[in-house]
């Protein structure tokens, strides 16, 4: 017969302690192997991203003004021309995040209501919901900061060099009446 052996534990609440076989130690100190289906279906979903992170949305502008020009900003960490604009954040509406992003990129603040003209599949999960907005003011030129180099407005047949083809895209369906992407 086998000795009782007590723990702390154990005694306080009342039970009598036995110690573990060796076999059995040695399968407790292994942790299982998960399933052929488990491991198949942690595979998909970490390869689908559904854990990974969820779907973002961005929006974008194209500022227009009197004389038909375009606001284009250019960033200090990704390379390009592009319409200003950036990510809606939580709780925000398009609508705040776009006069939030024209105002911190361009120091344009919205005195009508934007339109909104197209919706873009950027890459992976992040959405673009594209504006016109012909009604702002500006009440002087951007000047450059750490997100901003350089920022302005330019005639279209006049834009500067390194303009995106995103950006490009948006112009032509816009302004030359080319039909609406649903990427980039």
């Amino acid at each position: 017969m086998r000795a009782v052996i007590s723990s702390p534990r154990a005694q306080k609440a009342g039970l009598p302690y036995i110690p573990a076989s060796k076999d059995m130690k040695s399968m407790a100190d292994r942790s299982p192997r998960p399933s052929l289906r488990t491991r198949l279906t942690e595979g998909v979903i970490k390869r689908v991203g559904l854990v990974r992170r969820a779907m973002t949305l961005g929006v974008r502008a194209a500022v227009v003004d009197a004389e038909g020009r375009v606001f284009l900003v250019r960033h200090s960490y990704i390379a390009g021309w592009y319409l200003p604009g950036g990510g809606v954040e939580r709780g925000e509406t398009c609508g705040e995040a776009l006069a939030r992003e024209l105002i911190e990129e361009g120091g344009i603040r919205l005195t009508g209501a934007p339109e909104l003209r197209s919706l873009h599949h950027n890459r992976g999960r992040d959405h673009v919901a594209f504006y016109v907005v012909r009604d702002f003011e500006q009440p002087a030129p951007k000047q450059p900061d750490l997100e901003i180099v350089e920022a302005g407005f330019f005639a279209r047949d006049a834009l500067p060099a390194g303009v995106t083809r995103a950006t490009r895209a948006r112009l032509a369906e816009m302004f030359e009446g080319a039909a609406v992407s649903a990427k980039r």
